[in-house]
């Protein structure tokens, strides 16, 4: 494997790491068997530190691929709190409201979900990478700043629900580039006239990739050595 000219490389992302943090990790792993002090790399598209699932790290001129990758249609199990908020809309953060849920059915939430199908606008998260007069928001949010983003226009392919209990439900998405699940369960819970927060999320594929198709973080250095010139 010549990572120097490029390599794509399928990753499952563990919980609690960042982006960051497993696309360093993956360079540091390849700069050490090859012996070498550096090399371009990058990623095809951010998971949450609470999120898991396929990650697409590309390097050498294979970063040049990165937006082509962007642009494929992702798929997501996304388990959703209701009856509950927080800032970052997700467990990254404390609960910040308690709404009730005694009005809240199976039937009612089959009825909405199809409203958020096809192009639809969708605030991002206060908590995202987003830029705001070129600070990111997250950084403002986590100084208590006002956070104000303006509605982007986001493509949702397929909303299905999977599972229903009282407080939570289980759902599988398929969208396009930019759409924030975070937000999406936000705006799910404003549309049951309660509140909602994401609880698990695991990115089950980008494009033609699923999780079965990706290296678990422990067998990096395995592959690494098997293929090392």
């Amino acid at each position: 494997m010549n990572f120097q000219s490029g390599k794509i490389i399928y990753v499952e992302k563990p919980l609690y790491w960042t982006s960051f943090y497993l696309t360093n990790t993956i360079k540091h792993t390849i700069l050490q068997f090859l012996n070498i002090k550096k090399i371009k790399i990058g990623h095809a598209g951010t998971l949450d530190p609470l999120a898991t699932g396929v990650m697409i790290i590309c390097t050498g001129n294979a970063t040049k691929r990165i937006e082509e990758f962007q642009h494929k249609i992702k798929e997501y199990i996304a388990t959703i709190r209701i009856g509950i908020t927080t800032p970052s809309f997700d467990l990254e953060t404390p609960i910040n409201c308690i709404y009730k849920t005694s009005h809240i059915t199976k039937r009612l939430v089959e009825k909405i979900l199809p409203q958020f199908l096809g192009n639809i606008e969708q605030i991002p998260p206060s908590f995202s990478a987003c830029k705001i007069n070129g600070n990111k928001a997250y950084e403002l949010a986590r100084k208590n700043k006002k956070v104000e983003l303006k509605p982007k226009s986001v493509i949702i392919n397929k909303i299905e629900l999977l599972v229903y209990y009282k407080e939570e439900i289980k759902i599988r998405v398929i969208c396009g580039k930019g759409t924030y699940i975070r937000a999406l369960a936000r705006d799910i819970g404003i549309a049951l006239h309660s509140g909602a927060c994401l609880s698990n999320l695991i990115r089950t594929r980008i494009g033609d990739i699923g999780i079965s198709d990706c290296l678990k973080i422990h067998s990096l250095s395995n592959m690494f050595e098997l293929n090392n010139p």
